[in-house]
């Protein structure tokens, strides 16, 4: 599928479709993200949420007192998420932007990416990982979240085991932790899944 196309097909889907519906909508914090903030201790900073989709998850880090940029290659997206964040008292800065051509030319002290990786495909992922590294400040946390291939679904994003992600990214970040979770939205039973908090090298 062409990025064209792709883009095209997520704005559609972000136009026709209401987020509380969503598979990955989960209206709060996501759990795993707050014990990892909780546990390092990042009370301030910037942050990227990649593909912010609902948006969530940028209203819950500007809640917690992070300065917060958010992207998502769908502008309808962007709209809803901009709505969302009006709504919850918050300012963030919301921008249109695709991952793997990111126009962002900023430092982010962490990037949190909640389903976006998961979902490119095999020839793409160094591309998003040389993006990520280009955008996150030395000694930057990565907070990554994915589908884990206990997951028994095979429709849906890519599944990947800890090795997978120590095989792409342990050259160029420190695995801090990779733990099994799940994936917190609308679906029953919930989705397997790995968080992983990974620091730039």
């Amino acid at each position: 599928m062409t990025d064209k196309r792709m883009i095209r097909d997520w704005d559609r889907f972000y136009k026709e479709t209401e987020v509380e519906g969503m598979a990955w909508f989960h209206d709060s914090i996501d759990p795993d993200l707050e014990e990892a903030l909780d546990r390092l201790g990042v009370t301030g900073g910037r942050a990227l949420d990649v593909g912010t989709g609902p948006g969530t998850q940028a209203v819950a880090m500007a809640e917690r007192g992070l300065s917060v940029t958010a992207t998502d290659l769908s502008e309808s997206a962007v709209q809803k998420a901009h709505l969302r964040a009006t709504d919850s008292g918050v300012e963030i800065d919301f921008r249109v932007d695709n991952i793997l051509s990111s126009t962002l030319g900023e430092f982010y002290d962490l990037i949190f990416d909640r389903g976006c990786f998961h979902g490119i495909d095999p020839d793409k992922r160094e591309e998003y990982i040389e993006r990520v590294i280009a955008l996150l400040s030395p000694d930057g946390l990565l907070f990554l979240k994915c589908f884990s291939d206990l997951e028994p679904r095979q429709e849906g994003p890519f599944h990947f085991s800890p090795d997978d992600i120590k095989r792409y990214f342990g050259k160029e970040f420190t695995i801090v932790s990779i733990k099994q979770t799940v994936y917190h939205g609308t679906l029953e039973p919930l989705p397997k899944a790995l968080f992983c908090v990974l620091r730039r090298k």
